[in-house]
């Protein structure tokens, strides 16, 4: 009889799970697709620079050095040759927040879109949870390629509903703290808890969603190597007699 070779899984396809392509072939985790360690820097300097120039120059000082901080952070990551769409994403949600304050004449209003987004964001999450379809493991399948096998095996999909749950109370919880610090106009307190619930919370809960991605990879992979391979040629004994 003759042995039949299955080939096995090498190169970026055989990476951990957690990864995508990136650049040259290679994969990148998600921490990288967000931008890197580095990227918690990033985000702190035109926060930063925006609360100390707001209490030193005024609102428009603060609004044009804010975006002058956000344009030398985006050519420093151009010139550093990181990965561009998180350096353009920086720069456009700084000038977004900047006009923001500037329409409403005020220095909290720089932290409006980001608070409004944080309930539109666990809105979504909290619904794909509700019509079965997490979007922890939605985003997960697609980042990697996994596809959507999952939502047919119940622990897997269980798996993906805590971690989308747990997506879900990050963004609501910034959105509460952030908008009871909003009204009460303390714009200090919400820079600094834009940075403290930005990537620090973002991270525990990535850490959540990624032990859903390695149980639900583990048990899909078991339920395929327990699964009745199709007969072929090479399993008939007639044929090699």
């Amino acid at each position: 009889m003759t042995a039949s070779v299955h080939p096995s899984r090498t190169g970026p396809e055989a990476q951990e799970p957690g990864s995508a392509p990136g650049r040259h072939g290679k994969r990148q985790t998600t921490l990288e697709q967000l931008g890197g360690p580095a990227g918690l820097v990033y985000t702190m300097v035109p926060v930063t620079a925006f609360v100390i120039a707001n209490a030193a120059l005024g609102l428009t000082g603060a609004i044009v050095t804010a975006l002058g901080a956000g344009l030398a952070v985006t050519v420093l990551r151009l010139v550093r040759k990181e990965p561009l769409q998180p350096a353009l994403s920086g720069l456009f949600g700084v000038a977004v927040a900047a006009f923001v304050a500037w329409k409403t004449g005020s220095a909290k209003g720089y932290f409006l879109l980001g608070i409004w987004s944080n309930l539109v964001l666990a809105a979504v999450f909290l619904l794909s949870v509700a019509v079965r379809r997490p979007l922890a493991g939605i985003v997960w399948g697609a980042l990697n390629g996994t596809g959507t096998a999952w939502l047919r095996d119940k622990p897997s999909r269980r798996a993906y509903d805590i971690a989308t749950l747990t997506l879900t109370a990050v963004f609501a919880a910034r959105f509460v703290v952030q908008q009871w610090l909003y009204d009460e106009d303390r714009t200090g307190w919400l820079a600094f808890a834009k940075l403290a619930m930005g990537y620090p919370l973002l991270a525990v809960a990535l850490l959540v969603v990624l032990w859903a991605g390695r149980s639900s990879a583990k048990r899909l992979k078991g339920a395929a190597g327990h699964a009745p391979r199709p007969e072929g040629p090479d399993d008939c004994p007639l044929i090699h007699r």
